[in-house]
């Protein structure tokens, strides 16, 4: 073999030995690379953000969604690589998913497999009528609205509570939902929630309560939600009526009255609107109301059905969220020229 054919080979040799590192020098990287890319975090830029996974999306859609919204721009087979690595290729659920700041591949590929799809709260608020809570439920965010351009009845009957009257059914609270879910499936578990609610509750209310049905005790509680928020106060304030109601006396409480004026309330209530007699004036008929009047919460429903003992048969507003309390119409009387006309005597 001369000069020439071995430096030739040898030459060859080397070239492959490059070759052959580079190679393996590359591969290192690559895997390096790919390693760095399944626990990296995604280019999530605000909280908030999710990805909505359509039913039946392939796994090159879902990468190419991913590269679309800017939240990765790794390579789709570093994707696929991933998947295959966690077993999870061909196994990604639909819907909603979070993308917050420092969520990485391997969790959402993880959150997608398992179908942990992104929850919202929506949260009734307690003291809400049923309209307040029809209107805060149009604007949840995606939420399916199946309640629009149906009335109280027909709304009742799609939740299976036919004939019953909304307001008061449902329980103030927060409710967890998903892209997908619509209105209706909301007040249908706020609707289960009540009366879940009022059948554990009722069984324990004092025997000796003026009350016939599971339904006063809710008017009851509807009312006292609307005179107070303060929790020192409304088992106090559930005493009165009942003691009202025992006695035979009208319960004369203005919440019930501007229920009753409906859109005719402008926020102030007036002499002649504690005369004008409607189903919902307790200065004109007595007993309680032939429906509640908002969204009693669970406080709320336990004062009704727990009232304070005493001898109070009067209250009233001190302006600063509290009240004060009279046995006697002349002490009621004082409070009202006290606290109402601001013309307390020394």
């Amino acid at each position: 073999m001369n000069r020439k054919t071995r430096r030739g080979r040898a030459l060859w040799r080397n070239t492959i030995l490059v070759l052959l590192l580079a190679l393996i020098g590359a591969g290192v990287w690559g895997w390096r690379d790919f390693s760095r890319f399944g626990d990296a975090p995604l280019h999530v830029t605000a909280p908030g953000e999710s990805i909505d996974i359509g039913r039946g999306s392939s796994f090159k859609e879902i990468v190419r969604q991913l590269r679309n919204q800017q939240l990765s721009s790794a390579s789709p087979l570093y994707w696929r690589l991933l998947a295959i690595e966690m077993r999870v290729a061909g196994r990604l659920h639909a819907g909603e998913y979070a993308t917050s700041p420092g969520l990485t591949p391997r969790q959402l590929l993880a959150n997608m497999a398992a179908g942990r799809v992104m929850l919202r709260n929506f949260t009734i608020v307690d003291g809400w009528t049923f309209r307040d809570l029809l209107a805060a439920l149009g604007k949840a965010a995606v939420l399916r609205h199946e309640t629009t351009g149906l009335d109280e009845a027909a709304i009742m009957r799609k939740i299976d509570a036919a004939g019953e009257q909304p307001e008061g059914r449902f329980l103030p609270e927060t409710y967890a939902y998903v892209k997908g879910d619509s209105d209706l499936d909301i007040l249908k578990r706020a609707h289960a929630a009540m009366a879940k609610t009022l059948g554990e509750l009722w069984p324990q209310r004092d025997k000796s309560l003026p009350l016939a049905t599971p339904y006063d005790a809710l008017i009851l509680a509807s009312i006292v939600e609307k005179e107070t928020g303060r929790a020192d106060e409304r088992a106090k304030i559930a005493g009165v009526f009942v003691r009202r109601l025992q006695d035979h006396m009208l319960l004369q409480t203005d919440p019930t009255v501007i229920y009753g004026m409906g859109d005719s309330y402008q926020g102030k209530i007036h002499k002649v609107d504690l005369t004008t007699d409607t189903p919902y004036n307790t200065y004109t008929r007595p007993g309680l109301p032939p429906t509640p009047i908002a969204l009693p919460g669970k406080p709320a429903i336990v004062a009704a059905l727990h009232p304070e003992p005493g001898s109070a048969l009067y209250f009233v507003a001190r302006g600063d969220g509290t009240h004060v309390f009279a046995d006697s119409l002349a002490e009621q009387n004082r409070n009202v020229a006290c606290y109402q006309l601001k013309k307390c005597n020394p």
